[in-house]
């Protein structure tokens, strides 16, 4: 049950933000006037009060009564049916021990695989590569390099890695560093894994740039993050088992 209250720091960044918007201009998070009921009119005034800071993408009720969901930018907050007060958190249902905000952020932020422009990406194969995943990592993320460690230890997977240079200036030099490489596959896994120093001027064209727009337009705020073949995704270093498990039902 606890592993239920533990948020995805991604996540909690993203919602940090967004309180932070609704904040601005001297409104408090529950100072969103809106006195008729609809989710019209929940959506137009908590667009308000973000300005252009973020796009509120929807407004449903939640599978709680007396609640509406909020999609703010491929994050989810909760507010009132007046839009007045905003709920900053997760809906546990305790009957069934589900994440019901987590299963919705699935559901929301699923992409189509095919769409993904995987001739951007670094590619690598162990075994007969039948399971296929997508990563977006930072080369001086070191939850990136933890699951790159973690992509070692399974079998028949094929990787497509999207250099995604969030975190510094030096992050971007070393992604087009390793793209222009000769050989960019070993370039990347010899830094993420031994940490051997990357060389070349990295002044060749590369895709970073867009990847940054790809990887912005499909809501990642953070990495390593890992997408399957149905779309889903799973943000952060998730472990062995966890990856294991997904990568099983997709096959069912």
């Amino acid at each position: 049950m606890l592993q239920l209250f533990r948020r995805r720091s991604a996540r909690m960044g993203a919602l940090a933000a967004l309180a932070g918007g609704l904040a601005l201009g001297g409104y408090a998070l529950h100072a969103l006037a809106a006195d008729e009921p609809g989710t019209d009119r929940i959506k137009a005034s908590i667009q308000k009060m973000l300005g252009g800071r973020a796009e509120v993408k929807s407004v449903t009720k939640a599978p709680v009564p007396g609640l509406y969901e909020v999609n703010v930018a491929g994050q989810i907050v909760y507010t009132d049916p007046t839009g007045r007060y905003i709920i900053n958190g997760e809906v546990i249902d305790t009957k069934t021990n589900t994440n019901l905000t987590e299963e919705r952020l699935a559901e929301l932020n699923k992409i189509k695989w095919s769409d993904l422009p995987l001739a951007r990406a670094i590619k690598w194969t162990k075994g007969d590569g039948s399971r296929t995943v997508a990563v977006f990592s930072d080369p001086n993320c070191g939850y990136c390099k933890k699951i790159e460690q973690t992509f070692q230890q399974m079998d028949n997977i094929t990787v497509y890695t999207f250099l995604y240079p969030v975190l510094s200036p030096d992050s971007t030099t070393k992604a087009k560093q390793v793209w222009c490489a000769t050989d960019r596959t070993k370039v990347w896994r010899d830094w993420m894994l031994n940490h051997v120093a990357i060389t070349g001027n990295g002044s060749c064209k590369t895709p970073v740039d867009e990847n940054l727009a790809l990887g912005q337009s499909l809501n990642i705020s953070g990495t390593p993050a890992v997408f399957f073949t149905d779309g889903t995704r799973i943000p952060g270093a998730a472990d062995i088992a966890t990856l294991e498990r997904k990568l099983a039902s997709l096959k069912k």
